[in-house]
């Protein structure tokens, strides 16, 4: 599943699953622009793409606003010559429940995780139109599937990525891109870092694989749809749950 000579775009890469992502896509041949606000953590992952032999360049970002994702966007089809592969990553939590959140809390996580993608694959469809390719994978969450208490702006922001991806997937169908959606289950990352260690034991045992998964099963699962591999596969959510849920 090679993606030589393919450009890559990976929002949210300085850590996680974004991180995983841009490692693998620079694994397979891709040129990766890693993008996300913390221009240290980019720069240190260039530098190791870098050393590995793969290609990259840091574009730090705000995905939560859209001059600067308009202006990134420009920068690195100017520098690069085209963006192939976008790949919407970035993503925050702000738990509550619904009867104490905070219209901030609601508006940023909107913003960050839904807002922000349409916002980049706006920026990077013309080039893909006129290419008469393209892949466009957004980052979903099985709590975008069936719901979670604390977080409905979460949960909210990842339900409308499935709708979104199913939309573009339609509209662009007909010039080669595809669009679909990755849904991680419960996977080792910061955010989940911070969980209490009974909730994780709890998480496990409700994973019929019976093991949390790692940022590189999302990446994998990324790297396929973003391949000539997947050619066949569009408006599509794929599942890398464990068999947390399962239909």
């Amino acid at each position: 599943m090679s993606l030589s000579g393919r450009v890559a775009l990976v929002t949210g890469a300085s850590q996680g699953i974004g991180k995983a992502c841009v490692l693998k896509l620079a694994e397979r041949g891709a040129t990766v622009a890693v993008v996300a606000r913390n221009e240290e953590k980019l720069k240190e992952l260039v530098s190791h793409i870098s050393g590995t032999g793969g290609k990259s360049a840091a574009f730090p970002m705000d995905v939560a606003d859209e001059e600067q994702i308009k202006n990134t966007c420009k920068t690195v089809i100017a520098e690069f010559g085209k963006i192939d592969i976008l790949v919407n990553n970035a993503g925050i939590t702000r738990d509550q429940l619904v009867m104490r959140m905070k219209r901030a809390d609601w508006d940023a996580v909107i913003n960050t995780n839904l807002t922000s993608a349409y916002l980049c694959t706006q920026q990077v469809i013309s080039a893909m139109l006129r290419q008469r390719w393209g892949r466009i994978i957004n980052i979903t969450s099985i709590f975008g599937q069936i719901g979670q208490t604390g977080q409905a702006n979460y949960a909210s922001s990842k339900a409308g990525l499935i709708g979104l991806t199913m939309a573009i997937a339609r509209e662009v169908a007909s010039r080669n891109i595809t669009c679909n959606a990755v849904a991680p289950g419960f996977i080792e990352t910061a955010m989940t870092a911070a969980l209490p260690e009974n909730l994780k034991q709890e998480a496990v045992k409700l994973i019929p694989l019976g093991r949390v998964g790692a940022p590189e099963d999302v990446a994998n699962a990324v790297a396929f749809l973003a391949s000539d591999e997947a050619s066949y596969i569009t408006g599509h959510v794929l599942n890398v749950n464990g068999g947390m849920l399962m239909g």
